[in-house]
């Protein structure tokens, strides 16, 4: 039992041609076929069954269905769901379990959504290709010698591998949309505040966002209307009056559009096939209608360097909380307290979370702060201006997801500085907030998935959607 979007699965559930115990079985049981991936670090069996059956009670008594009924959605482990553990792929939280629900848990759950399972992800998020979980790599559908892409690797390779409708993730410098580019779908990271961050597990709080990963931009808007909003127990969450996006994706043409092209995202060391795939999908928008317009924006390596000072020096303070003292792993090898400090984060957190703890403790400290911290932050306010500059002349911005397509795994675990340039496209969108999405475009000379990336302005999610949708649509037809 296979669907395309939800439009279908809705369709089919609606008119009672299908029960909602008979799609969760399905994908159940697909799930369990593909064990071996290790996309799933746990899976609901009898919660969703017994969600879907109440589904299908509540159907046919004649109750209105939510907006999102009977849809099969995967969360990424770093989002708090009641009763079921949140490890966030570390062995620190290895046997926690969360004792509420996160915001966007509970608005899925009131539209009727069926949640199956947590997914595998990079350790805190941390890491672009879903290597550094403590629980194993996660293979990607494509390939399985190759990486899904991070940190939300598991919550992208569920959908590709139709493990899931949609699935959730979490979006700190690229987290989403990288991942969604490796694997052939569409990953949306809204605006900065769009949607409650409440029960999301802290990374860099500045900078992280619940994402939305689907087959296509339609089931990603749904989800999005069903999640955004401002919540009052998130005070970054924006009151933001929250649009009809299936409407805006449908006043979105071609014609007229602008969209901007900055020279600097396509330097010599830009893979050939990203670049030639990237450059054919442009040039198709110009023929339908779409103007290119050149734009010169700060060099991305600058937005790399700020990030990773700005992100490692969030989490050395957000991570401090474990310590083996009040949740989580505590070390059986101590006989004072700080032993027990430092043997607990030794033990519990691994090699890439200790690598960005130490920076960021470094970039803080009293002879380092304004030297690096501060001058981060001034450049962080630059790529702020320039952005919104640009997107004054311009609709979206458009580039390369990646520099190259799924990379082998442990290709590149000896290289951090290059396992970091995975992100050098994606990271400007999240050092300035805006909504920023990657949608499919193409294959390689290898047969593997390549990803545009768009940016649009502070809260224009459903232009940004629209534009997704428009691509989409052309590879839709190009296939048939």
């Amino acid at each position: 039992m296979h669907f395309s979007s939800y439009q279908d699965l809705r369709s089919g559930l609606l008119t009672r041609k299908i029960t909602c115990e008979e799609v969760i079985q399905s994908y159940l049981e697909r799930i369990d076929r593909h064990c071996d991936d290790n996309i799933f670090l746990a899976v609901f069996h009898e919660t969703a069954l017994s969600r879907a059956r109440s589904l299908d009670r509540k159907l046919s008594e004649g109750a209105a269905p939510g907006r999102l009924f009977g849809m099969p959605m995967a969360i990424k482990d770093n989002i708090a769901m009641k009763g079921a553990r949140l490890t966030c792929a570390s062995r620190i939280l290895e046997n926690y379990e969360s004792v509420y629900d996160a915001t966007v848990i509970e608005r899925l759950m009131d539209e009727d959504a069926v949640l199956i399972g947590k997914t595998n992800m990079d350790e805190f998020a941390m890491g672009s290709s879903n290597e550094n979980s403590a629980f194993g790599p996660v293979a990607n559908p494509f390939d399985k010698t190759r990486v899904p892409g991070g940190s939300s690797g598991g919550s992208a390779a569920a959908v590709a591998a139709g493990l899931a409708l949609v699935a959730l993730g979490s979006d700190t410098g690229g987290s989403v949309r990288q991942p969604a580019g490796f694997c052939d779908i569409v990953g949306l990271k809204p605006t900065y505040g769009r949607i409650s961050r409440y029960g999301l597990v802290a990374f860099a709080s500045s900078f992280d966002q619940i994402g939305i990963l689907a087959r296509n931009s339609n089931d990603a808007a749904l989800v999005l209307s069903v999640m955004a909003g401002a919540d009052e127990r998130d005070a970054t969450s924006s009151h933001h009056p929250v649009s009809s996006y299936t409407e805006e994706m449908a006043g979105v043409s071609p014609q007229g559009l602008k969209i901007g092209v900055p020279k600097e995202f396509f330097h010599e060391s830009l893979n050939p096939d990203v670049a030639r795939l990237v450059k054919a999908k442009l040039e198709e928008l110009r023929q339908n209608g779409a103007e290119l317009v050149d734009i010169t924006l700060p060099a991305s390596d600058y937005a790399i360097a700020a990030y990773y000072i700005l992100v490692t020096a969030e989490a050395s303070s957000n991570l401090a909380r474990f310590d083996g003292a009040r949740y989580g792993y505590r070390s059986p090898d101590c006989d004072n307290l700080s032993a027990m400090y430092v043997n607990s984060r030794t033990e519990g957190f691994g090699k890439e979370v200790k690598r960005r703890i130490m920076l960021g403790t470094y970039v803080l400290s009293a002879g380092y702060y304004d030297t690096y911290y501060k001058k981060a932050q001034q450049v962080r306010r630059v790529f702020q201006d320039r952005y919104r500059e640009a997107l004054e002349m311009v609709d979206v911005i458009a580039g390369p997801t990646s520099p190259f397509p799924p990379f082998g795994i442990g290709d590149k675990m000896d290289d951090p500085l290059e396992m970091y340039l995975a992100d050098v496209f994606t990271v400007p969108a999240s050092i300035v907030g805006m909504p920023a999405i990657s949608v499919p475009v193409g294959y390689d000379s290898l047969n593997l998935p390549v990803g545009m990336h768009l940016i649009c302005n502070f809260f224009e999610e459903g232009k940004l959607l629209g534009i997704a949708g428009l691509m989409q649509h052309s590879i839709v037809s190009e296939k048939s």
